[in-house]
């Protein structure tokens, strides 16, 4: 899985998806060779990497044995993490949206791996503790519709949107779209809690923790809800009940494309040419997870920019890693926290190879970008939830 010796990257995750399917167990070799997979030599697999196009190397059992001498080294920054069991995926996402309306579909999908599409009536009917792993689709949590109303709100698309989302909410016996999203955000709060890994990108990350941060304010304006928001509401916000974020400010008017003062979008002047951000090193042995969500083979990742493109630094809470940062702007791309027995991973930005999406732009070829890291990323906290479970080193 390193720069040059793998032709097919993101392929590459499906093919060790596959191979737990069928009840075998894999090895994510942490830090060796871009975090390389060592899988069982079986006729089968051989021929579905050829098929899928993904480079392998036959080696014998001593030289796997040697590998594995060698990462078990206290010398060595390596690690051998035994993934057991494919995990069940669910994409929290509208029905009708296609696979390329969102980068984690879209890469799924790429990769061959399989997930079931869940939405509002399948998480507050407690459907969710049927998965392992969890994505949120660019979904808004506050029931602002995604702030769209300047620019859009005479769109055919948006209308339809919002009558189809306040046509759910009445049929789940709710009053209010924020009232039926801040239900499903807690619903998915207690998956997490529960044990649950969740992954969001782009505007999903900060509007699922100011929804939890307001339960029980009105924080939206009469075009959203059919009443004024409630006085003060900033005061009220409850920065205990967020996973990720801290003493941010609101964004008042429904006239800005902007949920809070957590988005750098509207703060960062960037040319794209420069626009890159840098991967922490983590030990293998004694911090795995994080060690597994930034395998890459380069520690260098393009930006891309979205509704919320990164997370100001100054508000991630202190006890939620910082995954993947750019320094000199003092924003955090790429995040990862625990939530009571569960995980969460946040990551700014819409799509890794689309630098600025934009409503109505084609969809990402990822034909295009096979080897692409930003999508690496995404695809490492898909497999997260296979690895066999240990205590931690104390």
């Amino acid at each position: 899985m390193d720069a040059e010796g793998q032709a097919e990257h993101l392929k590459a995750y499906g093919i060790t998806y596959w191979t737990l399917e069928r009840q075998m167990k894999a090895k994510w070799l942490l830090n060796y060779r871009g975090g390389s997979f060592l899988l069982p030599d079986a006729e089968d697999i051989r021929k579905e990497c050829q098929i899928r196009g993904v480079s392998f190397e036959v080696i014998s059992d001593a030289q796997a044995n040697q590998i594995l001498e060698d990462i078990s080294s206290p010398s060595q920054n390596m690690e051998a993490v035994v993934l057991e069991k494919a995990p069940k995926i669910a994409v929290y996402s509208p029905k009708g949206n296609q696979p390329w309306d969102d980068a984690v579909t879209m890469v799924l999908t790429y990769a061959e791996i399989p997930y079931e599409v869940v939405y509002d009536e399948e998480v507050l009917s407690d459907q969710l503790i049927l998965y392992d792993w969890l994505h949120l689709h660019h979904e808004d949590f506050t029931g602002q519709y995604g702030k769209f109303y300047r620019a859009y709100r005479a769109a055919p698309w948006y209308i339809e949107n919002k009558r189809q989302a306040e046509a759910l909410a009445s049929k789940l016996g709710y009053s209010k779209v924020s009232e039926s999203k801040r239900d499903v955000a807690l619903k998915i709060r207690d998956y997490v809690v529960g044990g649950g890994f969740m992954f969001a990108m782009c505007s999903a990350t900060d509007s699922f923790d100011i929804a939890l941060s307001v339960e029980g304010v009105d924080i939206c304006e009469p075009m959203f809800d059919g009443d004024p928001s409630e006085p003060n509401y900033q005061n009220k916000v409850d920065f205990n009940k967020t996973f990720a974020f801290k003493e941010f400010l609101l964004e008042r008017s429904p006239m800005v494309y902007e949920f809070s003062s957590i988005d750098m979008t509207t703060k960062r002047r960037i040319k794209k040419e420069v626009d890159y951000f840098s991967l922490m090193d983590y030990s293998a042995k004694w911090d795995p997870i994080p060690c597994m969500l930034v395998q890459n083979h380069t520690s260098l990742v393009k930006g891309f920019m979205g509704q919320t493109t990164s997370f100001s630094r100054d508000m991630v809470k202190a006890n939620v890693l910082v995954m993947g940062e750019m320094k000199t702007n003092g924003e955090a791309r790429y995040i990862h926290g625990i939530r009571g027995k569960g995980f969460f991973t946040f990551y700014g930005g819409h799509d890794p190879e689309d630098y600025q999406h934009r409503v109505g732009d084609a969809k990402t070829e990822l034909a295009l970008h096979p080897n692409s890291p930003g999508y690496r990323l995404i695809l490492n906290n898909v497999l997260f939830p296979a690895a066999k479970k240990k205590k931690q080193k104390t």
